[in-house]
């Protein structure tokens, strides 16, 4: 009997395997909530792509987003969610930007027509109620077009 379940457990441990970070595809419903001078609220629908063979639960995201190197906010989304495996989804998300830091760099992003976006951060995913930190990191250039 005690074979048996240790043949059972050694089964399970070596099947499960460590979710793979969500591939970054697109910003979609881009919209600015609030405008003030300290503080500004910004939504938006980010797509990603799940990667792993297996659905996951996504359970928490806490990320720092910078524009050209710059803090511009802090994402944290507190809600549970299933993702399909291979398939590509989206989080509604909405970022608390502080605006010093916009206004140091509003030069530079004006006469510029792209900006670079950096995305640091960690992801809470699992499946049948085991989860994980899983750590991303995302860079790219995006174009922007104010006029």
């Amino acid at each position: 009997m005690r074979f048996m379940l240790l043949a059972l457990l050694c089964c399970v441990f070596f099947a499960c395997k460590k979710p793979q970070g969500f591939e970054y595809r697109d910003v979609q419903n881009f919209s600015i909530d609030s405008l003030g001078f300290d503080r500004s609220t910004i939504s938006m629908n980010l797509v990603y792509f799940n990667p792993n063979n297996f659905g996951v639960d996504l359970k928490h995201v806490d990320c720092d987003v910078y524009i050209n190197h710059n803090f511009l906010g802090k994402y944290t989304l507190d809600t549970t969610m299933h993702i399909a495996k291979r398939s590509e989804f989206s989080l509604p998300s909405k970022v608390q930007v502080d605006m010093r830091n916009v206004y140091r760099n509003s030069l530079n992003v004006l006469f510029s027509n792209e900006v670079q976006v950096d995305v640091t951060g960690n992801t809470r995913v699992g499946k049948a109620g085991f989860f994980v930190n899983v750590p991303f990191k995302y860079s790219g250039k995006h174009q922007l077009s104010l006029f």
